[in-house]
C-alpha cells in the first residue's frame, strides 16, 4: 500500500477527527464515521495511525538539548489544583533576567509536543514555564485519549486559576525580568484570552484557535495577537463577535487567518500541521513577545 499523504485525505476527516479529538463524538462514533473514509485501498486503521499525532520522530528540540536548561518543577496554585508539575525552560547562556513566557497546552494535558513548544520559547531567548493541568489527577497520561478523559474531570475555571499562579510563579523567579506572556493552543487559547481579562499586569496574549471570552473585555490590559485557521469553522465563529467588542474598547491586537489551514495548524505530530502557517505563526509570536516584553 501506498504511503499516506496529506493531500489523499477529504477535509471531511480533518473535521471528523476535530470533532473526536473535542468531545463532540465518542471514539466508538468517531471509528464508525472514519470508515466511511476508508476506501481505495485505505483502511481505518491506516487512517487512524496517519491523523494520529507522532511524538516520537516529531519532537524539534529534545530534552536533554544542551543549550538549554529544561527542568520540572512545581509551583503552589492555592484557588486552583494545588500543587501543579510544570516544565521550566530557558537557554544556558543567558546574562540578564528574562522575559518569561507561559506556555499553554491543549485539552490533554502537557503532552510531549507542547513540552516541546516551551523549549522552543526556551531556545528564543525567554524563560519559559509549561504547566500540566493534570497535575492533580496525576499528570499527564501517557497518551492523548487518556489526557482528553482526564482533563473533562477538571473545571476549566480552576483550570485558569492554575495558569494565573503560573504567570504569578514565573513573575517573580529570580531568572525572570518581570515581564510575563502567554502562549496557548486551543484549549489553551482560550486560556490565553481569559488570562489576558483577568489579569492587569499580564504583559501580551497569543491565543492560537482559541476561544474568545464573551464578557469583561474591557478589562484586557495586554496586547493581543490572534492565530486563526480558514478551515476552523468552529472557532473561527466566535471571532468577529470578539473582535467587535475589542474594537469598541479600543483594545490593542493583531490577528491572522491562514489561507486553507485547520484548527491545529501548529502542531507538527499530527498532518493537520500545515508548515508555512506555523512557521510564520510561530515567526510573528516570537517577535511580538519580543516586542511586548522587552
Amino acid at each position: 500500500m501506498k504511503k499516506l499523504r496529506k493531500e489523499d485525505i477529504k477535509q471531511e476527516v480533518f473535521d471528523l477527527y476535530d470533532d473526536y479529538a473535542h468531545d463532540r463524538v465518542s471514539r466508538r462514533l468517531f471509528l464508525d464515521k472514519l470508515g466511511i473514509y476508508a476506501v481505495g485501498g485505505l483502511t481505518v486503521s491506516s487512517l487512524l495511525s496517519f491523523i494520529s499525532p507522532d511524538y516520537v520522530k516529531k519532537i524539534q528540540i529534545q530534552q536533554d538539548d544542551k543549550r538549554l536548561k529544561s527542568e520540572y518543577i512545581n509551583y503552589d496554585s492555592a484557588k486552583g489544583g494545588g500543587s501543579i508539575k510544570g516544565l521550566l525552560s530557558r537557554p544556558v547562556n543567558a546574562k540578564t533576567k528574562l522575559p518569561g513566557i507561559i506556555v499553554v497546552h491543549e485539552n490533554r494535558g502537557l503532552n510531549p509536543h507542547i513540552e516541546d513548544v516551551g523549549r522552543r520559547a526556551g531556545l528564543a531567548g525567554f524563560i519559559s514555564l509549561a504547566p500540566d493541568a493534570l497535575t492533580p489527577l496525576g499528570g499527564y497520561p501517557g497518551n492523548d485519549d487518556a489526557g482528553r478523559e482526564l482533563q473533562r474531570k477538571r473545571d476549566r475555571n480552576e483550570m485558569l486559576e492554575d495558569f494565573i499562579a503560573a504567570f504569578n510563579y514565573l513573575k517573580n523567579h529570580p531568572e525572570c525580568s518581570g515581564k510575563v506572556g502567554v502562549v496557548g493552543f486551543c484549549f489553551g487559547g482560550w486560556i490565553s484570552n481569559m488570562m489576558a481579562v483577568k489579569i492587569p499586569d499580564l504583559g501580551a496574549a497569543v491565543p492560537f484557535y482559541g476561544g474568545q471570552p464573551k464578557e469583561d473585555i474591557d478589562k484586557i490590559k495586554a496586547p493581543l495577537l490572534l492565530h486563526f485557521g480558514e478551515l476552523d469553522k468552529r472557532v473561527n465563529a466566535g471571532w468577529p463577535a470578539y473582535e467587535a467588542a475589542l474594537k469598541e474598547n479600543k483594545k490593542e491586537y493583531q490577528a491572522h487567518i491562514y489561507k486553507k489551514a485547520n484548527h491545529g495548524f501548529h502542531n507538527d505530530t499530527t498532518p493537520r500541521y500545515d508548515r508555512e502557517a506555523a512557521e510564520l505563526a510561530w515567526k510573528r509570536t516570537v517577535e511580538f513577545f519580543k516586542e511586548k516584553l522587552g
